[in-house]
Order: structure tokens, then sequence, then C-alpha cells
């Protein structure tokens, strides 16, 4: 699986009964056997100001190499793609659980995703082998 893009951004009101100021939406954008997919996970906007409670970051940027910014929100839908492979086939998750927001996180090694950002950053893109490759493997 090549994946192309990660990006991630903060709904706007469109309407004023609307909520979506309190949603966020990261995207993956992926290419599987020469289909191109994007995977679009909306969430409730605060765990951006928890992110440190169930990863190693405790500020956003998360990442910064050579000028380049890497913010949590832009993250999200790649780390689920990673953690759950099965996400492949849809196109939308949606996630207002903060548990079940933690649970993706949840034993993801953070020191190889710097791997993954600076090749979509420099390259345009990073040929995922094994999504196990960046989830933690008990002893």
């Amino acid at each position: 699986m090549l994946i192309k893009e990660c990006k991630g951004f903060e709904l706007e009101k469109e309407k004023s009964n609307t909520s979506e100021d309190f949603f966020n939406r990261s995207e993956v954008t992926f290419i599987e056997d020469g289909v191109e997919k994007t995977l679009h996970v909306l969430y409730v906007r605060y765990f951006d100001q928890i992110f440190a409670e169930f990863t190693p970051y405790q500020q956003d940027p998360i990442m910064v190499h050579e000028g380049n910014e890497v913010y949590f929100k832009e993250i999200v839908a790649l780390i689920c793609l990673l953690k759950n492979p099965g996400l492949r086939s849809r196109k939308r998750l949606y996630i207002n659980s903060k548990q079940e927001f933690a649970a993706y996180f949840q034993d993801i090694n953070f020191t190889k995703l710097p791997e993954i950002m600076l090749a979509l950053k420099q390259k345009k893109g990073f040929e995922l082998r094994s999504p196990l490759e960046f989830i933690l493997q008990p002893l």
C-alpha cells in the first residue's frame, strides 16, 4: 500500500444551528491494488487538547523537521489505518468516545511515525509494507 497524503483540519460552521465547529477531520489517502482511496476520520475536537494523555506528544505541532510542521490532526486517520487495517475498505469513521479514540493510539510505535511523515513531506509517498511495523509487539 502506498500512502500518498495525510491531512487534517478543523470543521467550521456552515449554518448557525449546526455543530461542525466541535469536530475535526483527518484524512489519509492511499493506493491499494491500483485504486486510490481516502479514509476520512471525524472526531471530537476536544481530543486535540488532550492527546498528551495517550501519545508521547506534548504540544502541537507534534513534529518539526527542516521547517516542515506536522500537527496532531494530520496523523489521526493514519494511526486509525495502521491500528485497524480493516479500515482500508471504509470511507468514513466517526469517533466521539475518548476511550475508543485513545484505543487507536495504544501500542503505536511513535518513534517510527516520523519516517512516514517525513517521506510524505519530501517524496510525496510512503510504501507501507505492513502496518505491524508501526505497532509495538509484546516481548
